[in-house]
């Protein structure tokens, strides 16, 4: 049975005894091990650490609510499958980005999807926890920022996809161009000249849709 995956902050993680999380927002290594050893306590900390950053980057990469939802339980199940090799040295972060990017791109490629994105326009739906204004808005200020945020997203879906994954990584997830050519196994040089290209052709497509 599938289950709401997107979770309201923070606030409602849990700890595991004595092994909560490091400064600066990381887990400790103790429940890293923890989670390797597919304790449930741990897996669960681990999986709501990180399920609003899967769905983000899943959201912007496909740019369909379901089509995040169904990829996040996706991604949810391979670090389950995968996480008795997990590297508890290492912040997990960046392979948990790699696995969200590799079944995003299953998806992306799938005829289904394709004929999904053929049949119907980008969806004008707006989901405020994506968002990246803070503070309170007025409502005609919080409908421009609604529209504001769809128009972005409606150029990002025309950006190929390695284009995509660069701006998506670092302009919604705030990860260094040295952390992308990690995740994506490219060169610094070539994620950062992709990321001038997505923000260039970014730049060309609002202008056209704003004219």
């Amino acid at each position: 049975m599938k289950q709401r995956v997107r979770t309201s902050g923070s606030g409602g993680e849990k700890s595991a005894p004595g092994s909560g999380p490091e400064p600066g927002g990381q887990l400790s290594r103790e429940t890293l091990e923890a989670a390797r050893r597919r304790e449930p306590e741990a897996l669960s900390e681990l999986f709501e650490r990180y399920s609003d950053r899967i769905y983000g980057l899943a959201f912007r990469l496909l740019g369909e609510h379901a089509a995040a939802e169904d990829a996040t339980q996706d991604v949810f199940l391979k670090i389950y499958r995968g996480v008795t090799k997990l590297d508890t040295e290492r912040d997990p972060g960046p392979w948990i980005h790699r696995v969200t990017q590799n079944v995003c791109r299953d998806v992306w490629r799938s005829a289904q999807y394709r004929m999904s994105r053929k049949s119907r326009p980008v969806q004008e739906e707006f989901d405020p926890a994506l968002s990246l204004a803070s503070g309170p808005l007025d409502p005609e200020r919080e409908a421009l920022s609604a529209e504001r945020q769809r128009l972005v997203q409606a150029a990002i879906m025309k950006l190929p996809l390695p284009l995509r994954e660069v701006v998506v990584l670092h302009d919604y997830q705030g990860l260094s161009h040295q952390e992308i050519a990690d995740v994506v196994g490219a060169t610094h040089a070539a994620v950062r000249k992709r990321h001038s290209r997505a923000v260039a052709k970014l730049g060309s497509t609002l202008k056209r849709i704003l004219q």
